[in-house]
């Protein structure tokens, strides 16, 4: 079983304000583990710290202390690391590059990790496994030619080519249209099952965060105030701060399942 562990990361930053210099403590001693074929959630509002925290476990960010262990020791080799921890990040709009085709983006990662022969087999399997078809000509076409979701779909797919055993998620469909989102949720949790992959699901909204994740953390000012199975925190919030959320949820009953457009429209 695959498991990446956040061990009291920690990540301050020095700010000058009115006040003068002073410290922002934007994560403060956060620790939780990812296991293989299981989703968690981070939940929080805006500047609660859990976009740091992905980040951080993405290698985009250094901490300032703390550690991060995959299968239990450090990490030596990021290029091995980048192979095995993969992100989809929130803005579809910005992670792709505008100049270069969908194939493009795709074929990058696997050849760069070497994780097919036939680089064109490669592309098309991948977008085959997103749901993108026909795969010729959507391999073809910029990022400005696809929706919102679409492109979410490749970014996922780009992800998927080096053949991950983790996958962060941070806010992956809080920049599409409200008639999409559970669509490409329920794509990550196949995928989650499919593959057994471990992942980590960052999002400000606690019914998504129910449906789709067996354990929920709450994050407020840089820490976990509260965790647990998805249901005991939801439905019996201990924290104040958890209660608040929830009673500013406008609906925190599970989903109706996502149906799939034949068009592919998402």
């Amino acid at each position: 079983m695959t498991t990446l562990t956040a061990d009291e990361l920690t990540k301050h930053y020095t700010i000058r304000d009115g006040r003068g210099r002073r410290t922002l403590r934007a994560v403060d001693g956060v620790s939780f583990t990812l296991r293989s074929g299981e989703t968690a959630a981070l939940v929080g509002q805006s500047g609660s710290g859990k976009s740091t925290v992905v980040r951080m476990l993405a290698r985009l960010t250094e901490p300032t202390s703390g550690a991060i262990l995959l299968d239990g020791e450090r990490v030596r080799s990021a290029r091995r690391y980048r192979k095995d921890v993969q992100m989809v990040f929130q803005d579809p709009f910005a992670s792709l590059n505008p100049a270069h085709t969908v194939g493009y983006h795709l074929r990058r990662p696997l050849r760069l990790h070497g994780t097919a022969a036939d680089l064109t087999r490669g592309v098309h399997e991948l977008l085959e496994r997103v749901g993108l078809t026909p795969v010729e000509r959507y391999a073809r076409r910029l990022p400005h030619e696809l929706s919102g979701g679409q492109r979410q779909r490749v970014a996922i797919a780009r992800a998927l080519a080096p053949r991950p055993k983790v996958l962060l998620a941070d806010e992956p469909v809080s920049m599409l249209d409200v008639s999409i989102r559970l669509e490409i949720l329920n794509l990550v949790d196949e995928l989650k099952r499919e593959q057994d992959l471990a992942v980590l699901y960052v999002t400000h909204d606690l019914a998504t965060a129910r449906y789709f994740s067996s354990t929920i953390m709450v994050m407020n000012e840089g820490r976990v105030v509260e965790r647990g199975p998805s249901d005991d925190v939801i439905l019996r919030p201990a924290h104040p701060y958890t209660r608040l959320l929830a009673e500013a949820a406008p609906d925190l009953s599970a989903p109706a399942e996502a149906t799939r457009s034949p068009e592919m429209g998402a």
